[in-house]
């Protein structure tokens, strides 16, 4: 959409990004002036019957996550046929540009938006909500109270889009393979611990500039996530730490129950890792409903 364009109340200012999922526009909201993100998905979700039920039920889910790293959702709705939703604006940039124009990141740093990254997923996994698509891209990095803040976004809008699916009917994947847990590639049930798996994933990347699996075709990568054990960070730089290559391998385990079974374990871990200490609170399980590993033990309330 050009600058200027009003599309379901809000005013076009400049486009801010676009993936496989859509085009995220920056705008102002007319009856509010204030200004949002606007994020309109592909024709072809909005056609997607499963797709349109799900995008309606987990928007509501997200709106509702209470929590200062994850983004404020606004509003999500329909407009011309095409589904549209609104989240806070921040002002920033995001990890994957930060990782491009730093090649990586000091591991001090990375570890702090790890850990506060895990605290928003703690969150929505607590409240049966999984995010699917956890990758740099989708964690916005502004600041508050001086100090550098992380937001993650885009929660559940990413799963299979065939149907219920995986696959576009090009045979594109929606999303990125880079950071995807085995488990969802396979089509399996997806839970708390395929995020953790992501979450490990970024953390790897930020740490070493490289992500888990450099290959040269979305199959191969699927394969590497499948079959292949993840690179640990200090074979790709000398110097990093065994305790940040335990954090990086044992949340990128093949196996879910091997992984830490919460994502505010994975940050805390890491958030003690660079710091020569070990966390300083037990491991808990904090998923319900939709995001609970099936089987698995009760959920432990979030104490923060």
């Amino acid at each position: 959409m050009d600058p200027g364009t009003v599309f379901a109340g809000y005013r076009i200012e400049e486009e801010a990004g676009r993936g496989g999922m859509g085009v995220v526009y920056r705008a102002n909201q007319i009856a509010l002036d204030r200004r949002v993100a606007l994020k309109l998905l592909t024709p072809a979700l909005a056609s997607d019957p499963g797709f349109r039920a799900r995008f309606q039920q987990e928007s509501r889910l997200a709106a509702n996550i209470d929590h200062p790293n994850v983004v404020d959702v606004y509003e999500a709705g329909e407009d011309d046929g095409r589904l549209y939703i609104t989240m806070r604006w921040v002002e920033g940039s995001d990890l994957r540009q930060e990782i491009e124009s730093h090649g990586r990141l000091d591991p001090v740093r990375a570890a702090e938006i790890i850990a506060q990254v895990a605290d928003a997923l703690d969150a929505a996994h607590a409240m049966g909500l999984v995010h699917r698509d956890v990758k740099p891209a989708n964690i916005l990095l502004g600041e508050r109270r001086g100090r550098e803040h992380a937001y993650l976004t885009d929660f559940g809008l990413t799963k299979r889009v065939e149907s219920a699916g995986g696959l576009t009917q090009t045979g594109q994947w929606v999303g990125t393979l880079d950071y995807i847990a085995p488990e969802q590639i396979r089509g399996e049930k997806v839970d708390a611990r395929s995020d953790v798996y992501a979450l490990g994933g970024v953390l790897a990347h930020a740490l070493t500039g490289h992500v888990p699996f450099e290959r040269d075709s979305d199959v191969a990568k699927m394969w590497g996530h499948i079959n292949d054990p993840p690179p640990a960070p200090s074979t790709v730089v000398p110097g990093l730490t065994p305790e940040l290559d335990a954090v990086v391998l044992r949340a990128m385990a093949k196996d879910p129950a091997e992984r830490f079974q919460s994502a505010g374990d994975l940050g805390r871990a890491a958030y003690a890792a660079v710091r020569g200490r070990r966390p300083d609170a037990p491991e808990r399980m904090v998923a319900v409903g939709a995001a609970a590993p099936e089987g698995g033990p009760p959920a432990t309330p979030p104490t923060s």
